[in-house]
């Protein structure tokens, strides 16, 4: 069953670099560098390269799988597994989808409590976003690519702040470099995969997308930065602090924003949480608006903005559930060990039945 979208509802192919990047530079660039660190140490920054090249490769499956009669999720389930399981098989990937935006929805909030409003009730924050969220998304697809494209440029004149850290940046403590074993390495690089996940949303959102095919290099691109962007970072971190200091750090990259010293700005940290938000709103509306899509396409009984409201009200329950801090990150990894095996055995694993079946149609339809 093909999704069709009409004319008026598309974006350019352009716009795949904004919603691929806009879903791998969010939370975690906050504080990414001590989990990464703990097997290859120093020589972390090498596991962060290997996944993002890894995700090229998982970047090309996705788009092999989809085509002109099979342009999204839903589509290529019933295909490949028929209607009933098909349709199972959505709904447990809309739970991940829903999962992914929840753990940044609630991390933020977390960050805003931790360094800024340390008594302010999570229900008062969860409230605020759930509205921004609603707004965003009930707007339709082309307004969230649209705050996407915002979300991407205004927060990357914060890259600047590298410059300040980089001042007292001492090389040596990238010493001595290659030391750790391949097993360590690949840990590490397993550990860093989960900064690039996000971009397997284009399984919804690809049928909004003018000529979809041609939006493959936007999307290689938008992984390109992405990858760039966190080897950047991490390097400059294990420059600025030693592994020992790192070890017990929680937010490696705001610490190292503390250093930043203007004569009009006293705490440049605050301003760069407010911000990042902009960066975090594409991560929570996308799969929120990719779960609202499978909903409608399973079945048009499905309201899109009944269940978009369902959903946020899930996130702002779920919010104030987990109000205790060792709980955030149990979740968390939860969702990082489903990411994980989602886009590295489940993305392939579809691709292969996907072509099967096609080939076997093929060879039936010649007979």
């Amino acid at each position: 069953m093909r999704s069709n979208v009409k004319e008026q509802f598309l974006v350019s192919s352009f716009f795949t670099f904004f919603l691929i990047h806009s879903s791998q530079i969010g939370i975690s660039i906050l504080s990414f560098q001590t989990d990464i660190s703990k097997n290859a140490k120093q020589d972390a920054w090498l596991g962060v390269i290997i996944s993002g090249l890894s995700i090229h490769l998982l970047i090309w499956l996705v788009y092999r799988t989809l085509d002109e009669n099979h342009n999204d999720l839903i589509s290529i389930h019933q295909f490949c597994f028929g209607n009933i399981i098909g349709n199972l098989l959505s709904i447990l990937v809309l739970f991940y989808f829903l999962l992914e935006a929840f753990t940044v929805f609630r991390t933020y909030i977390e960050v805003i409590q931790v360094w800024i409003y340390p008594n302010l009730q999570t229900w008062k924050l969860a409230l605020l976003l759930g509205f921004m969220i609603f707004y965003l998304i009930s707007g339709g697809f082309r307004l969230l690519t649209g705050f996407t494209v915002w979300g991407v440029i205004l927060p990357s004149f914060l890259l600047i702040f590298i410059y300040f850290p980089l001042k007292h940046a001492n090389p040596l403590l990238l010493q001595p470099m290659f030391n750790h074993s391949v097993k360590e390495i690949f840990i590490c690089s397993k550990t860093a995969s989960l900064l690039y996940i996000g971009f397997e949303w284009i399984y919804m959102y690809y049928p909004f997308i003018k000529n979809p095919k041609s939006s493959l290099k936007f999307a290689h691109l938008a992984n390109l930065v992405s990858t760039i962007i966190y080897t950047v970072i991490i390097i400059i971190t294990f420059m600025y602090f030693n592994q020992e200091t790192l070890e017990h750090m929680h937010s490696a990259t705001l610490n190292m924003t503390k250093v930043v010293k203007m004569p009009f700005i006293e705490r440049f940290e605050y301003i760069f949480i407010f911000i990042w938000l902009l960066e975090i709103i594409p991560p929570i509306c996308l799969p929120i608006w990719a779960c609202t899509r499978i909903l409608k396409r399973m079945s048009n009984n499905f309201r899109p903005k009944i269940s978009l409201v369902c959903f946020i009200i899930i996130l702002i329950i779920g919010s104030c559930y987990i109000d205790d801090m060792k709980k955030l990150p149990v979740v968390s990894r939860s969702v990082s060990k489903i990411g994980f095996y989602f886009i590295y055995i489940y993305i392939p694993l579809l691709f292969l039945i996907k072509l099967f079946k096609s080939h076997v149609i093929k060879l039936l339809s010649k007979n």
